[in-house]
Order: structure tokens, then sequence, then C-alpha cells
């Protein structure tokens, strides 16, 4: 017999957790004050006068070194709870735990060579 009684809880919380963020977009619509003026569609740059135009080009390098930090920093989290129970895991998890950590490694020894890592 499936109660549904006892997902009341999870309902609850479910549509609370759902209707702060609503209301709170609600609440500002409301009570913000609308003006349009040079100023207000100006961008901001720490109270001094913007100079030139806000859109530039990054260079592709940013971004690699950033990737390849994402996934490292992933690679962490995963690497996390494997750590807190690797007593419990035995051998088969370490054989999968340095088959992925190896993995990763070859792939920063390609953005090594493809000098993805230069920050020049």
């Amino acid at each position: 017999m499936f109660l549904l009684y006892e997902y009341d809880i999870f309902w609850a919380f479910l549509l609370i957790s759902s209707a702060i963020p609503v209301l709170a977009f609600l609440i500002s619509g409301v009570l913000s004050p609308i003006r349009k003026g040079p100023e207000k569609l100006s961008s901001y740059e720490s109270g001094i006068e913007p100079i030139g135009d806000a859109w530039l080009q990054f260079r592709i390098r940013y971004y690699m070194f950033a990737l390849v930090f994402v996934v490292f920093d992933v690679e962490t989290v995963f690497l996390y709870p494997w750590a807190m129970s690797f007593d419990v895991l035995g051998a088969s998890a370490f054989i999968e735990a340095f088959i992925f950590v190896l993995i990763l490694i070859l792939g920063l020894v390609y953005a090594w060579r493809k000098g993805a890592l230069e920050w020049s």
C-alpha cells in the first residue's frame, strides 16, 4: 500500500523553497523604482567613468587554463569520498581510482605538450 502522506514534508519543503525565490522576484519588481537614464544604462566600473567599449575579447588560453583547473577540481570532489571509505572498498576500488587518476594525468600531459598551460 503506497501512502502518499509520508511525503508531505517533502512536498511542503518543495513548495516553500520554490515560492521564496518567486516571491523575492515579484516583491523586488513591485517595489523597485523604474528610472531609466544615461547613468542607469552605463556600465559601472567602481565609480570611475567607463573608458572604451565594454566588450573585450579574451584569448582562448585563459579558457583552457580554467578548464584544466575545473577538471582537476572535480577530480578532487570525486576522489574525496573514495579516500574516506578506502578501507571498506578494497583493492578493486584502488585499481579503479588509479586508472581514473592515470587518465587525468595523461590529459594533463597532453595539455602541457600542446602548450595550454603556458601563461605568456
